[in-house]
């Protein structure tokens, strides 16, 4: 039965892509509808998007060159945010005092979008990758944070109890109990974190930057190219949707018994 609406899912997605790419087509090459220069067709756009691996113009790198340099700068502040939010919101949820000590300080942090710190960064380390991947830093750092506190936060009392019945340490019911528990929660911030990760990337780029997608999506805004700013949208939604697909994976692996 899930398999059946897998399926059915998968017919509608196609045929709903379908008809909207016609009726885009129709209205822009057909009607004419829209000008070139405000609004290319698909065809227009495909032929840009794959001409782009090998065409550098108009802003001097190829698609796979700008890619290759949000990528480093996007996973970088992404495993770094990570690496800082997991560790910190498990802390702050398991200890009441460290929370106590903490909790203010990130509550200022928290309602800041990552973007508005981009002036921030760049006055502190200039335009470089540095201060493009303190920005990606920050907005994964925030959502891993917040996901891994509220997963240890709901981590059931009673196997906490079961847990302390057995004579487990608090550190064995932390490392045993409380962080498998919450699996589900931190792998769901990770996905979260990936997302306001990869929007402040194109944000950052286009502010600050010589190289990648948001570099090129702004330099072709200026010179009037829309068929390759919406190559590169479609190539941030592409590679964003791979990422996200390899983190599902991951989370089945994990929380299925090692099963892929």
């Amino acid at each position: 039965m899930a398999e059946k609406k897998v399926r059915i899912y998968t017919l509608v997605s196609v045929l709903t892509i379908t008809l909207f790419l016609v009726v885009w087509y129709i209205a822009t090459d057909v009607l004419g509808l829209t000008s070139p220069t405000t609004l290319p067709s698909p065809l227009k756009i495909l032929k840009t998007f794959f001409g782009k691996f090998t065409n550098p113009n108009p802003d001097g790198a190829t698609l796979l060159q700008h890619l290759a340099a949000s990528l480093q700068v996007a996973l970088s502040g992404y495993l770094i945010g990570l690496s800082v939010g997991i560790p910190l919101g498990i802390m702050m949820a398991w200890s009441e005092k460290f929370d106590w000590f903490t909790r203010p300080l990130f509550d200022m942090i928290r309602p800041i979008p990552g973007i508005a710190w981009i002036p921030v960064m760049i006055t502190l380390f200039g335009i470089g990758l540095l201060s493009k991947a303190m920005v990606i830093f920050l907005s994964s750092f925030t959502a891993s944070l917040i996901s891994s506190y509220s997963g240890i936060k709901q981590t059931k009392a009673v196997h906490l109890w079961v847990g302390q019945t057995f004579g487990a340490t608090n550190r064995q019911l932390l490392i045993r109990i409380a962080i498998p528990s919450s699996l589900p929660m931190l792998l769901t911030g990770m996905r979260v974190a990936l997302a306001s990760s990869w929007g402040a990337l194109v944000a950052a780029e286009m502010l600050a930057s010589t190289r990648g997608l948001g570099f090129m999506i702004q330099q072709s805004r200026g010179l009037l190219r829309p068929d390759v700013i919406i190559a590169g949208m479609i190539t941030i939604g592409l590679v964003g949707a791979f990422i996200t697909y390899i983190l599902t994976l991951l989370e089945r692996h994990l929380l299925k018994g090692g099963r892929w």
